[in-house]
């Protein structure tokens, strides 16, 4: 990535201890409750990857590895450490990969929400690229009928806006399919606290992949959401915002306490 002029396109909410939400396939609105919530406490950084939302991307931005690195010259330019990285979906798998190749020590803390990245030979992911709009709200939701919309509704510029960032999402995750094969075995090099949170409904990762995830990490706790399917933020808020508080709430306890 080196030698790409690239401007990012970051919403900044708040101020305060620095924290990185990283939006799933769906785009920046799937964590934009969760960012505007942080933002009460924290400064938050709510980044549109490159490639969503008619963002321009390079043509050599082709992976996920790409992201990750890309994110973490953000965060160096800035001069932040301690940082909060906060991914849902694909964007917990960009902030795995930050962690393990984070080798200034800018980030603090990681959590994933309803994170891909990983494989689970006898539990699959369904191939997401294959499903129609009702089949990615089945298995994406707890209840389905309340965030199906119905493409034929839609204006012709937003379902443009779909398509764009759905083969965006194809050409960074889709081969190998929304997972890269060493990614787990290296969690266990990120010594840095993790939660992880997931839906108990989630259909397109299941709670096994985050109880797979935590069990990767030296220092990580899974937390599941009841009633709740891959965006656990968006059908359970509450829930799922007070299980991030409390993280960070450790986190602080954490860097106050007297180093042994």
């Amino acid at each position: 990535m080196g030698g790409i002029a690239l401007e990012l396109k970051i919403s900044e909410l708040g101020g305060g201890r620095p924290v990185l939400v990283l939006h799933g396939g769906g785009g920046p609105a799937t964590v934009a409750g969760l960012a505007t919530h942080l933002a009460e406490r924290n400064h938050v950084l709510l980044p549109t990857h490159p490639g969503w939302n008619g963002v321009p991307r390079p043509d050599r931005l082709d992976s996920i590895e790409d992201l990750a690195m890309l994110y973490l010259r953000e965060l160096q330019r800035r001069g932040w450490r301690d940082v909060l990285v906060v991914g849902s979906s694909v964007g917990g798998w960009i902030g795995a990969e930050m962690a393990w190749r984070d080798v200034a020590s800018l980030i603090g803390g990681l959590v994933l929400i309803d994170a891909t990245g990983v494989l689970i030979p006898d539990e699959p992911m369904p191939d997401f690229f294959s499903l129609t709009p009702r089949g990615i709200a089945e298995h994406s939701y707890y209840e389905p009928d309340k965030f199906f919309v119905d493409p034929t509704t839609l204006p012709a510029e937003r379902l443009a806006t779909m398509r764009g960032n759905l083969a965006t999402l194809k050409l960074l995750a889709g081969e190998p399919y929304m997972h890269d094969p060493k990614l787990l075995r290296r969690m266990e090099d990120v010594t840095i606290p993790v939660l992880a949170v997931w839906g108990d409904s989630d259909r397109i990762v299941t709670p096994r992949y985050g109880r797979a995830f935590a069990a990767a990490f030296p220092n990580a706790r899974f937390e599941l959401v009841a009633r709740a399917g891959h965006l656990p933020q968006l059908e359970q808020p509450q829930a799922t915002f007070s299980l991030i508080d409390r993280f960070i709430s450790d986190l602080c306890v954490i860097a106050a306490s007297p180093q042994r």
